[in-house]
């Protein structure tokens, strides 16, 4: 009778001690909380109050630039006393380029060039977004502002009409570094079913990506498209198509809103061609190009004189396509994960491991665009869209690019 333990029973749940299944359960879930930011708590509600009151006749204008990583963007905001209608309505400015990587402390000052004005989402009309060309103090353009020489070149193609669309990957991540929905001591299931995926169990972070890309339709960014990833917690956003030097402005203020939007959320898109060692797809920035004659009837014949170009050019454009000369792409373009071989040259249609894509239906009413599949994530747009026009269009041979 004793083992039955019936005197026990008959207490009652009141003088029994915490249930430890469900605390150890609490356990699990607060271990697996996102690492987000502190300023992702911050009542939203409370600053809406203030978002909405009347601000008069003034503006408020956002500067925009790329720092001296050649992939950080730095802003600012001043007033103006009206709203500007095109890029010759905002006065040039300036900032310490020495807190940036951009100068020594000593002679420290850069001037910010308006290049190209979108609307505010955050702060809506009749506010702007503006990008910025960065000068050095003797008016010449800073190491990483490669926009200028890519507007020359650009402009000396501008008959040919080159339109590009890049395809921008990127993940989404904690503040620590740690994969946005992953677990906190593990991996999620194998790569499979996340790509166009749906479903809690499959796409991680949805809503960030539908905030970016309504901010980028507000902005007036060629944003036309988006799309989950390989990788869980991987997204990508595609803009174009562009034409000449609008393909580097919009990309670069839509990884802007991108950063704004993560800001909001507490958490971090990165760009990293390579973020999760092993079996996982890495992140590019597929480029997508065309010009009219490709587009038009027969055009196939332009395309494959221009791949039969990009061949013999190969070391050039893996420099142009990370902004530190390759070594990002390497741990990328391995010839694994639907990449091609950093060391090698590659064509093919239809064809995912190779270095240049034909799209299977260009293949069959032979005319449209080719895909580099080469850029990193964290490439420098300008940069890889003046290659492809230096080495298509003018027809540029060997290591170095050309002076005109």
């Amino acid at each position: 009778m004793t083992g039955l333990h019936v005197p026990s029973v008959s207490l009652g749940v009141n003088t029994l001690p915490p249930p430890q299944p469900i605390k150890e359960t609490t356990c699990v879930i607060e271990g697996n909380k996102m690492a987000t930011s502190s300023s992702a708590t911050l009542s939203k509600t409370v600053k809406q109050q203030y978002m909405e009151l009347p601000q008069g006749d003034k503006v408020q204008a956002m500067y925009i630039w790329i720092d001296g990583t050649g992939e950080g963007l730095r802003c600012k905001t001043r007033t103006l006393d009206f709203e500007p209608k095109s890029i010759e309505d905002l006065p040039e400015w300036n900032f310490d380029g020495s807190s940036t990587s951009q100068s020594e402390g000593s002679n420290s000052d850069m001037y910010l060039m308006p290049a190209a004005m979108f609307r505010d989402p955050f702060r809506k009309d009749p506010n702007k977004l503006v990008l910025c060309d960065v000068l050095k103090y003797n008016r010449k353009p800073a190491e990483t502002n490669l926009r200028i020489t890519c507007k020359k070149i650009m402009e000396m193609v501008e008959d040919q009409i080159p339109w590009f669309g890049m395809e921008q990957e990127y993940t989404i991540l904690g503040t620590d570094g740690h994969p946005f929905g992953w677990p906190s001591n593990g991996f999620p299931g194998p790569q499979g079913p996340y790509y166009c995926g749906v479903g809690a169990d499959k796409a991680y972070g949805r809503d960030v990506v539908e905030a970016h890309y309504r901010a980028c339709l507000y902005a007036g960014v060629d944003i036309c498209g988006t799309n989950a990833e390989v990788m869980p917690a991987q997204w990508e956003f595609q803009v174009g198509p562009s034409e000449g030097i609008n393909m580097g402005d919009h990309l670069w203020v839509a990884r802007f809103i991108l950063h704004r939007v993560c800001e909001d959320f507490g958490v971090v898109a990165s760009f990293d061609p390579k973020p999760i060692p092993g079996n996982w797809n890495g992140a590019g920035c597929h480029t997508n190009f065309s010009t009219k004659e490709m587009r038009e009837e027969g055009g196939l014949k332009a395309i494959e004189e221009s791949i039969e170009k990009l061949g013999k050019r190969h070391s050039y454009h893996i420099r142009a396509y990370d902004p530190k000369g390759g070594l990002d792409n390497a741990r990328r373009l391995t010839g694994h994960h639907e990449t091609s071989n950093i060391h090698e040259f590659s064509a093919g249609v239809a064809n995912r491991g190779a270095s240049i894509r034909i799209p299977r239906m260009v293949g069959q009413e032979k005319k449209g665009y080719f895909e580099d599949r080469r850029p990193s994530a964290n490439c420098d747009p300008y940069g890889v869209t003046e290659a492809l026009i230096r080495t298509c269009l003018l027809s540029e041979e060997g290591d170095e690019p050309a002076e005109y």
